[in-house]
């Protein structure tokens, strides 16, 4: 198992504990981790009291049709971008009615970058309810498909924990 693995697991398992402690529910939206925050998640113990779900929207009609992610939004800024990443997180709250969601949306290879958002691009969101949604931009060395999903997934991890240490 890699350091990024172990973190991701570590992360999870305290995302948990905070969740749990604060009595507090969580959702995820994710578009190129794939489901991978909502794995880590669900791999431990006790999650069910405080994991809801998550809605994996890969392809931007899924955006739409289950997040409610609009159209020209997505259209004006792209799939990968601030906006979009806040409607996602919103839309997943709204969707499983939780407390906290996150949303990732990015490019992870091999193809589909550009100039202005090259492989690696990835946008991190979070709805709070009751707070402003806030999104991070990162953009991850190109070291492959899988790690930039890893990176993506454990700093979404630490974007939720930090939110609740905040």
């Amino acid at each position: 198992m890699s350091k990024t693995q172990q973190d991701i697991e570590h992360l999870a398992r305290k995302l948990v504990k905070l969740a749990q402690k604060d009595k507090l529910s969580l959702c995820t939206a994710e578009s190129c981790t794939g489901g991978g925050i909502g794995a880590a998640i669900t791999g431990v113990p006790g999650a069910s009291q405080v994991f809801m779900g998550g809605i994996i929207a890969y392809a931007n009609s899924v955006k739409t049709s289950h997040l409610h992610v609009p159209d020209q939004m997505i259209e004006r800024y792209g799939a990968v971008s601030e906006p979009v990443a806040c409607a996602m997180a919103e839309g997943a709250n709204n969707a499983l009615g939780t407390d906290i969601a996150v949303s990732v949306t990015g490019i992870a290879g091999p193809n589909g970058g550009t100039a202005d958002k090259p492989v690696g691009h990835v946008w991190i969101a979070l709805a709070h309810k009751g707070r402003p949604t806030l999104a991070h931009c990162f953009n991850f060395q190109d070291l492959g498909r899988e790690n930039i999903r890893l990176d993506a997934t454990k700093q979404a991890l630490k974007i939720v924990c930090q939110a609740f240490e905040a």
